[in-house]
């Protein structure tokens, strides 16, 4: 799962013309560096915009962080005591979208396991060494079926059910804060922005002439498998198996639990999603990878999404139509395994024709 870190801020500043700036900013968030890019706005707009931003991260870090004191760490502690426990509104509004996005996903996004992904060692800092657990903890904590229903919002009070149920953000907190560090930017009046936070993008308004394009990371080097141009607000989101993993006798462990078994997600090596809102592009690729290749139309379908890319562990390809009309592979000869409409489920002969009509 991704993590909340200390930030860091660095700022430089890149001109080839005054009028038509780029101001790059790098930030050290979520256990990744971040690139904010602001286009055709002055130096003392965007120092200032960056300053909010740097002071809103630091206190979600604070406030979200799933192994460190702090309010969500408070709310575990009461929902391990199954005692009911005060929350605040932007709490609120955060377990709302968390149990929207398991019910879109039929539970195959699920924050409300955040025992197994501790389990796994997947709470800490550094990266989890070491077997991995044992079967019957993890057959345990799957039998008692923790979720984000198990725990009841009412004027405030955040009243648990399931003392099996441990909440862990890090599936869809990166797109729950870009998304808001998007809005912020635009109350300043910066109409033109990309942030990056280690592939995953949101956008606003063009680079100059152009869009914003995103390359999407190749699972097995540090190439990019393609690129996209992206429209005025939309974003791209990536869960993959390349940066947080344990490894132990030659066999890699994904971050990406499975919430029906507990175990690490091995089919799917990443899964990346366009759409306009980060946190459900950030949630669904998560809830993309633990579907896998026989699932993930399906999944496409419950989560509204039509612009899918998933990369199976032999370098294969399964994409939804309106995808491959937008990337650009670099590797042309890549292989496609299967391009499929989620709402046109079962249209085998559109299948071929996409694939034939690109390859």
């Amino acid at each position: 799962m991704r993590v909340f870190v200390a930030l860091l801020l660095l700022s430089t500043f890149l001109s080839s013309c005054a009028r038509q700036a780029d101001h790059k900013y790098t930030l050290y968030v979520f256990g990744t560096l971040v690139e904010l890019t602001l286009y055709g706005v002055s130096k003392e707009t965007g120092d200032q915009a960056v300053a909010l931003l740097t002071q809103g991260f630091q206190q979600r870090h604070k406030d979200w962080h799933a192994w460190e004191s702090g309010k969500l760490g408070d709310l575990n502690t009461a929902i391990a005591n199954g005692v009911p426990h005060k929350i605040d509104k932007d709490m609120v509004a955060l377990l709302d979208q968390a149990r929207e996005f398991e019910r879109m996903s039929r539970g195959l996004f699920n924050p409300a396991i955040g025992k197994l992904v501790a389990q796994w060692g997947f709470h800490s800092s550094d990266k989890p060494g070491g077997p991995p657990p044992d079967k019957s903890r993890i057959a345990e904590l799957v039998k008692a079926r923790p979720s984000m229903e198990d725990l009841t919002v009412k004027r405030g009070l955040a009243i648990p059910r399931n003392k099996a149920v441990q909440l862990d953000f890090g599936g869809f907190a990166k797109g729950v804060a870009l998304d808001w560090a998007a809005q912020l930017l635009q109350r300043h009046g910066i109409k033109n922005a990309v942030l990056n936070a280690g592939g995953d993008l949101n956008t606003i308004g063009r680079h100059g002439s152009r869009a914003w394009r995103a390359g999407i990371r190749h699972p097995s080097h540090w190439g990019v498998i393609a690129t996209v141009d992206l429209q005025p607000g939309e974003v791209i989101y990536t869960s993959g198996n390349y940066f947080r993993f344990k490894q132990h006798e030659g066999k890699r462990y994904s971050h990406i639990i499975d919430p029906r078994t507990g175990w690490p997600v091995d089919h799917i090596v990443s899964a990346s999603v366009i759409h306009k809102n980060g946190a459900l592009a950030d949630a669904a690729a998560t809830a993309l990878s633990v579907a896998g290749p026989k699932a993930w139309v399906e999944t496409a379908r419950n989560m509204g999404l039509d612009q899918v890319l998933l990369v199976d562990k032999n370098g294969g390809l399964y994409m939804t139509p309106k995808m491959q009309q937008r990337l650009t592979l670099s590797e042309p000869k890549s292989k496609t395994i299967a391009i499929k409409d989620p709402f046109a489920l079962g249209s085998l002969k559109n299948a071929i024709k996409a694939h034939g009509a690109a390859y």
